[in-house]
């Protein structure tokens, strides 16, 4: 969608994401957080940290803004990564979004009957089509646990990686919104995110692209271009990142920006608070990532302290 025909279906779910909104959500985030870090200490060792914090957190944190059942947090898992996996067949992505579309469109069909104090009421509310607020729904529902999950491992095996930015993290945690910025820059999870065609011709590095046309442009790349980051192959927590692309730019950039921040930014701070101690359980280079993906990610971290 362009222009006035997008702004006005953003604006049905803008408000729910603003600064203020999840200012007066951190106070949840924060017992979300302490709860599962509860259960990484509670549980063996060594333990997997994508199972046991990085993919609950965000997902319970999404399913409460939503109004989707936590228990169901399994199925939509399972059909998420599915969709998100380059390597599955285009027949089984469909078919998975489509189980997604019919358990949120059964899910509305409830709210209806019964309206709740969440997102999906009041999408439902604004929208009066329930199987539009069903398409938004699958997509803030992929998009808000997948992408931040991810991140939360990767940014936790950087970090203990890097024991002088852990350290400083540790010592000062003004300094985590900026390493999470640098964070963000660095993997870049969502690389194949920006997906557009050209509505006239132009020229971009002396090679003329036409109207119709599509275009990528790899977020990735430009975040590691050193004409806009000083030695950007390497990852530090000093650097001002804030200029990044990870979640895109403009009028389309990411609407689940400022949750994702909040979360990522409270689990850090809570896991070097509580878990002074916490290493890797396993050398990097023995690490299995998931490069099968559109979003980048890990298939398990084990941890230790």
């Amino acid at each position: 969608m362009d222009g006035a025909e997008h702004l006005s279906q953003r604006r049905w779910v803008t408000g729910e994401f603003t600064l203020k909104r999840i200012a007066a959500l951190e106070p949840r985030l924060q017992q979300i957080v302490d709860e599962r870090v509860d259960a990484l200490l509670a549980g063996p060792r060594p333990a997997d940290l994508v199972e046991t914090l990085a993919l609950p957190v965000p997902s319970l944190a999404i399913c409460e803004l939503l109004g989707v059942p936590y228990r169901d947090h399994g199925f939509f898992q399972e059909r998420t990564n599915t969709m998100l996996r380059r390597t599955a067949a285009r027949a089984e992505q469909g078919a998975a979004m489509l189980e997604l579309n019919a358990y949120l469109d059964e899910l509305l069909a409830h709210k209806q009957r019964e309206p709740g104090d969440d997102l999906l009421t009041r999408l439902l509310d604004r929208t009066g089509d329930r199987k539009m607020s069903a398409g938004f729904g699958v997509l803030l529902l992929v998009a808000g646990h997948e992408t931040t999950a991810n991140m939360i491992s990767l940014g936790t095996m950087t970090l203990l990686e890097n024991p002088q930015s852990l350290a400083a993290l540790r010592d000062d945690p003004t300094k985590t919104p900026g390493a999470v910025e640098e964070m963000l820059r660095y993997f870049t999870i969502g690389e194949y995110a920006v997906v557009r065609v050209a509505v006239e011709d132009t020229e971009i590095g002396g090679t003329t692209i036409r109207a119709g046309e599509g275009v990528i442009a790899l977020s990735n790349t430009a975040n590691r271009d050193p004409d806009a980051f000083d030695d950007p192959d390497l990852f530090d927590v000093t650097r001002d990142a804030r200029a990044h692309l990870g979640f895109g730019y403009g009028s389309r950039s990411c609407l689940g920006q400022n949750p994702a921040r909040a979360e990522l930014r409270i689990v850090f701070d809570t896991l070097l608070r509580r878990i002074p101690g916490l290493r890797l359980a396993q050398p990097v280079d023995k690490l299995s990532f998931k490069e099968e993906g559109v979003v980048y990610r890990l298939h398990e971290l084990p941890v230790a302290w």
